[in-house]
């Protein structure tokens, strides 16, 4: 019998809706090019405040009497595209609309005051800003708040959480500020077009690399000294070697696992994804300040060893910004966003290979291993492991790559409509780490019968995973300098 295409889930999957989400934001963005701002009354937060009258600004200065009315409008709008969506995918609606307005409100809030002098400013800034001391994180740094809010809500506010977590989604939240990533790399690349081919091409091979070493490694480790069975085996290899949840699910689909084993391998993988988020990026800090190694080294190893694509997308915004103001201590001025970029790109490539790689394991289980009489593997497999949402970082991509190449006209309009597009990326980015925090129950390490599985990841992942992450970055990006700012 034939394999069929589900159209159903164009609506009722949440990587379908990211792609649709995050190309409506795409396309309202190119108000400018008609002369008008149709999104340009968002808010984003004003980097290095000291006065909490001018935190907030709009994302296009015609809008900019709004001031805080601003964030309450953004609230509106977010609340409704994202309740259409939760709509069509049967999310309980009312939980939905409760849960995101607590989530959304903290999350403002927290990455507004987040972004005031004395956490954000570098060394210059201070200086400019005349204050005593700062924490030196930057404006991105600011990140890391929500991650900490959500984590403690979670763990010690319990049943308040409980009433969040239907609104808490980390992996649509993360998908749609992606496709929206696509718009501002896309012109940030046209000014650095051999610079930005070179990230894409190193950070292909260094993926295909991983592959190669990190999979079947893992896999031998779990099946010969931890003795798991073929079916806990290949989808926790995949979910520690290649890109946590969605490759051990679709592992463990294509190798026919029982459902309940790659749902549990989740739990462990957001768990340990978490704890590389908050430890990782402050290592590479050290790392860079110690050794003066590349910047986007540590970006693509964000992208290598982080295991969930809102983790390891909020790790190399926090490197970025990290070693970014490592570096302006020095008089160093980096560009923003290009350590993030490599670590987007590489975790972009390895979530492409996910289809391909779920297939191959099927053919292999199917003719094999497990081999039974008449059955064949299915020709649709790779399309339904394909992460869709991929498809719309390349059209945001390439399309204001595109626009931005053909006449410096268009690259100032072009730079214009990225100012309107970009800070609600960012705000998708401060909802995936407060998401994170609100469903990353810690006691998942202790969840009984899981010992010897989580034994097994900890010991992959720390014991060799990551350092061969850092190495394969580093034979890769040593050589590719962070640009400067200007």
């Amino acid at each position: 019998m034939s394999q069929k295409i589900d159209w159903s889930s164009l609506w009722k999957k949440e990587d379908w809706w990211a792609l649709w989400l995050g190309l409506l934001l795409f396309f309202l963005g190119f108000g400018p090019f008609a002369g008008i701002s149709i999104i340009g009354w968002n808010f984003k937060a004003v980097g290095n405040w000291l006065d909490i009258s001018t935190a907030v600004t709009t994302t296009n200065p015609a809008y900019k009497n709004l001031g805080w009315a601003s964030v309450f409008l953004t609230y509106i709008f977010l609340l409704i595209l994202l309740s259409i969506g939760a709509a069509a995918m049967k999310y309980n609606i009312k939980k939905f609309v409760v849960g995101f307005t607590v989530i959304f409100w903290i999350t403002a809030i927290i990455w507004i005051l987040g972004n005031n002098a004395y956490s954000a400013a570098t060394p210059a800034d201070a200086i400019y800003k005349k204050i005593g001391w700062s924490l030196h994180l930057t404006p991105e740094g600011a990140f890391i708040y929500p991650l900490i809010i959500g984590l403690i809500i979670r763990n010690v506010f319990k049943g308040f959480a409980e009433k969040l977590i239907d609104a808490a989604r980390p992996e649509w939240f993360i998908k749609t500020a992606i496709v929206l990533l696509g718009t501002t790399i896309g012109v940030k690349a046209v000014g650095a077009m051999g610079y930005a081919t070179t990230v894409l091409f190193l950070g292909l091979c260094a993926v295909v690399v991983a592959y190669l070493i990190y999979w079947p490694l893992v896999y031998f480790i779990s099946r010969k000294y931890f003795k798991l069975t073929k079916e806990w085996a290949a989808p926790l290899a995949s979910g520690i070697a290649i890109c946590g949840i969605s490759a051990a699910i679709a592992t463990g689909a294509a190798v026919k696992s029982r459902p309940r084993i790659p749902i549990l391998l989740s739990s462990i993988i957001v768990v340990f994804a978490v704890v590389e988020l908050i430890f990782l990026p402050f290592l590479s800090a050290f790392l860079y300040i110690t050794t003066g190694i590349s910047g986007m080294v540590f970006g693509a190893w964000m992208g290598l060893a982080v295991k969930t694509d809102g983790a390891a997308a909020a790790s190399g915004a926090l490197v970025d910004a990290l070693i970014r103001a490592a570096a302006a201590s020095k008089g160093i001025n980096y560009a923003s966003g290009w350590m993030l970029t490599a670590a987007v790109t590489t975790k972009i490539f390895i979530d492409t290979f996910i289809g391909v790689w779920a297939f191959i394991l099927a053919v292999i289980w199917t003719t094999s291993i497990e081999k039974k009489v008449g059955e064949k593997v299915r020709k649709l497999e790779i399309w339904f492991r394909f992460p869709k949402f991929i498809i719309g970082y390349f059209i945001t991509f390439l399309g204001m790559l595109a626009i931005a190449a053909s006449s410096s006209q268009m690259a100032k309009l072009a730079n214009v409509a990225m100012g309107e597009i970009d800070p609600l990326r960012v705000i998708f980015f401060a909802l995936t780490f407060m998401s994170i925090g609100l469903i990353t129950d810690l006691r998942a390490f202790v969840k009984e019968g899981l010992g010897k599985v989580v034994l097994a990841y900890l010991i992959a992942l720390f014991g060799f995973i990551l350092w061969i992450g850092l190495a394969i970055s580093f034979i890769f990006f040593h050589s590719v300098p962070v640009p400067l700012a200007g």
